[in-house]
């Protein structure tokens, strides 16, 4: 009896025990982050004998936007968005820092052993106070901490981006938590949080044109260059550039509407050099009408559209 019982009550531990294991890999699952980010910490111009806090902050920050769970979906490890911020210190006193931070991020693109930069911006207002070894926890009901801030809001930004380049408009949630940022850290004195009154443009005026009626076809285009276009050139070289060829009409009318538009300005910024290859070999559209496009929707890239050959 006793044999019988202790072999009922190892099955039962058995099947608590795969139970168990189960539902510590579903939650494995159910917690895998989004971002593959590699942070640079750059403080060659500060004049610091003790350089370790700056490789303290590096490693903070890493581990920070890495290890956050950002968003409710369940991202595979080869879903993570591969993610660059460089983060060059000007100034730096105490525990106040200034200088920039400059993001990078990218998506595969089908069927091609290649990475399309999807964002490339630089921002110029980057402020923030840090004790050495501080916890970096964000916390979306509030504002608490610049740095964890700007990081935030950035990280929400690639995923947006990311993810209306797979979706149409796919990204709203992300991009709503970026506003929410932006609007509980603007009482809080620090730069880049309210309306430009410059062409200093902010992380204000960028979420506003995202999320913005006046700017709609940016994010058709996002959509369409990307996974109509982009993704499909290995199987349909020519079917791919006339999408991406007529993509760059919908900027057109952008610029007709809101000349100088700043998120015409950031697309061009991640993309001048990848159109210019694009259209440089294979089969031909009309490259005097891509180019006259080109050089009205985005005229500081001039050389890099007079540069298409084929």
């Amino acid at each position: 009896m006793l044999r019988i019982f202790f072999m009922k009550s190892s099955k039962d531990a058995m099947r608590k025990l795969l139970f168990f294991f189960g539902l510590c890999v579903v939650c494995t699952a159910l917690n895998g982050q989004e971002l593959n980010a590699t942070i640079t910490v750059n403080a060659d111009q500060v004049s610091q004998t003790n350089q370790q806090i700056f490789k303290t902050l590096e490693r903070s920050l890493t581990d920070f936007v890495n290890k956050t769970k950002w968003t409710n979906r369940v991202y595979k490890e080869n879903e993570r968005v591969n993610t660059q911020m460089f983060i060059t210190i000007s100034e730096y006193e105490s525990d106040r820092f200034s200088g920039t931070i400059q993001i990078q991020s990218s998506r595969p693109v089908f069927n091609a052993s290649y990475e399309s930069t999807v964002f490339n911006y630089k921002d110029n207002q980057f402020n923030f106070q840090y004790i050495e070894f501080q916890p970096l926890v964000f916390n979306e009901n509030v504002f608490e901490s610049n740095l964890v801030a700007v990081v935030a809001y950035y990280a929400y930004i690639i995923l947006g981006l990311d993810a209306d380049t797979f979706a149409l408009e796919g990204g709203t949630n992300q991009f709503r938590k970026a506003q929410q940022i932006t609007t509980q850290a603007q009482g809080s004195n620090f730069a880049g949080w309210n309306q430009s009154t410059s062409n200093n443009r902010t992380r204000f005026d960028f979420i506003s044109d995202i999320l913005s009626n006046t700017y709609k076809e940016y994010r058709v285009a996002m959509y369409n260059y990307h996974r109509k276009g982009l993704d499909i050139l290995g199987d349909n070289n020519s079917t791919g550039k006339q999408v991406i060829a007529g993509t760059i009409n919908l900027f057109q009318i952008m610029v007709n509407r809101r000349p100088n538009a700043f998120l015409v300005q950031t697309f061009f910024d991640a993309k001048s050099e990848e159109i210019q290859n694009i259209f440089s070999d294979g089969p031909k559209v009309d490259i005097v009408k891509l180019k006259e496009t080109l050089n009205k929707v985005a005229p500081f890239y001039s050389g890099t559209w007079n540069d298409i050959s084929y």
